[in-house]
């Protein structure tokens, strides 16, 4: 079995200028990502690459173990595009360039570092033992509930709950099962990119729940968050 392990880091974000380079606790943010994915490939075959179309980021990800010659091409690295061409022709790139024929993609969200390679394997193995499957994401409980405390406007301009079922749910408890996606990272199987799926989300997508404190680091108060974490060591990589 051989893995691409992924990490994408475009060089525009808006919300927080530099933000996948900006450090925490004395690190990059793109280096916690690259720590885990080192430690994975310590145990498993495979390749760590980076697509970015930064210079800035290339260079800050070579001095933390990820260097590469590849730069995403400017038509993959728009706001509106999905992140699916870029991530075909990373793989493309890589396959060329080592020879592999790789069994998964593992995209690492360098924005969602809370990660380890448990979490990784045990996702891994959830995938390999659905052969229909094509990809899977990572989840967490969620803090609402469609179908029991999240509103929405209806036509009649009146808020009702989001989703509801024949039966009236009044507890937690009793509404179906829903998930937050965490984007800590994705798998995506050779026949996704065969087939010409094109998104994370697909007719025939599963799910890991992430077992543990995971968060994105989106916001200036996330960044001191995750800082905390690290610091105080609630989370250790």
């Amino acid at each position: 079995m051989k893995y691409l392990l992924t990490i994408c880091a475009r060089g525009g974000s808006k919300g927080i200028p530099g933000k996948n380079i900006k450090e925490i606790a004395g690190k990059p943010l793109i280096a916690y990502s690259i720590i885990t994915a080192q430690k994975f490939l310590k145990k498993h075959a495979g390749v760590l690459t980076l697509s970015t179309d930064s210079e800035a980021i290339r260079d800050v990800a070579a001095m933390h173990g990820l260097k590469t010659d590849y730069l995403r091409p400017p038509a993959f690295a728009t706001d509106t595009i999905s992140k699916t061409p870029a991530l075909n022709d990373i793989l493309e790139y890589e396959r060329k360039r080592t020879g592999f024929d790789f069994d998964y993609l593992i995209d690492l969200d360098l924005t969602s570092p809370l990660r380890s390679v448990e979490d990784l394997e045990n996702a891994i193995a959830t995938i390999d033992a659905n052969r229909d499957a094509v990809n899977l994401v990572t989840v967490s409980p969620p803090h609402r509930n469609p179908y029991f405390n999240m509103l929405e406007q209806k036509e009649d301009g009146y808020f009702h709950v989001s989703k509801k079922l024949e039966k009236p749910v009044f507890s937690r408890q009793e509404a179906p099962l829903v998930y937050d996606m965490n984007s800590s990272f994705y798998i995506f199987s050779k026949k996704y990119f065969e087939e010409g799926y094109n998104g994370s989300i697909t007719d025939k997508t599963l799910v890991y729940e992430i077992p543990h404190l995971c968060f994105d680091v989106d916001t200036p108060l996330d960044f001191d968050f995750m800082e905390m974490v690290i610091t105080t060591k609630k989370w250790i990589f």
